[in-house]
């Protein structure tokens, strides 16, 4: 049994509101459970310089968890001061959504991504992940509202979510009681069908060939419903 109750392919309630800052381009609020998650995107028209006059855009993330996202309070980070958790998952976050884009089709610009943790229970950079993805759509739609792209960048909606093994069962989305007491734990990032990254671990014992297998299956059914919530969120 899980702490929550859920069934072992059971996700998390997820929701996500959009349009919820005024200034920038594309923003979500994503609920996964009690993982809080804002994101926001926002243009640039230029791009870094290693890719200026290279006709190719980029997207790129920042990510932050406020000091009580958690039991206790953390104390905020400077940029120059980030943990090396942090400079961990926003570089995950950024690689992760630029899979999805055509950058030949995004143009020359920059969009991006940031996610700022309001309250923490396991999944966050999951959260971040597939809220980033709609206010980077709903940036982009802005900039093809505009006449500034033409076709669509966004090919396939990008989504992420947690799995692991807990008292020895594979499970989908992990909260906090079971992400910190998981024997394996893993992450499964995925277009429509199609792996971006998977980042797994054996916490507390290791795994074997079936229950890795196990485990992508549920991540696959997780993923098709984030996909469905995504796509009705941006319609």
């Amino acid at each position: 049994m899980r702490p929550s109750g859920r069934r072992t392919d059971q996700m998390r309630d997820v929701s996500i509101d959009t349009a919820v800052t005024r200034h920038a381009e594309g923003s979500c609020l994503i609920r996964m459970g009690d993982t809080h998650v804002l994101c926001t995107a926002s243009i640039d028209n230029r791009v870094p310089s290693f890719l200026k006059n290279s006709g190719l855009g980029w997207v790129t993330a920042e990510y932050g968890m406020l000091p009580r996202a958690t039991h206790s309070r953390m104390r905020r980070e400077a940029k120059d001061g980030q943990s090396g958790r942090t400079q961990e998952i926003q570089r995950l976050i950024g690689r992760a959504l630029r899979a999805g884009v055509d950058r030949v089709a995004l143009g020359e610009r920059q969009i991006t991504i940031d996610c700022d943790v309001i309250q923490a229970d396991g999944g966050t950079r999951c959260a971040a992940i597939t809220g980033g993805w709609v206010a980077l759509k709903l940036a982009v739609n802005k900039l093809m509202k505009a006449g500034l792209v033409i076709s669509d960048p966004l090919v396939d909606p990008v989504a992420a979510v947690s799995c692991g093994i807990y008292a020895g069962q594979p499970v989908l989305d992990l909260d906090y009681p079971e992400d910190s007491e998981a024997g394996v734990d893993g992450n499964f990032i995925m277009t429509a069908g199609k792996l971006i990254e998977i980042q797994m671990a054996a916490e507390g014992a290791t795994f074997s060939r079936s229950q890795m297998d196990t485990l992508l299956d549920l991540a696959g059914g997780g993923i098709e419903e984030l996909h469905r919530i995504q796509r009705e969120a941006v319609a």
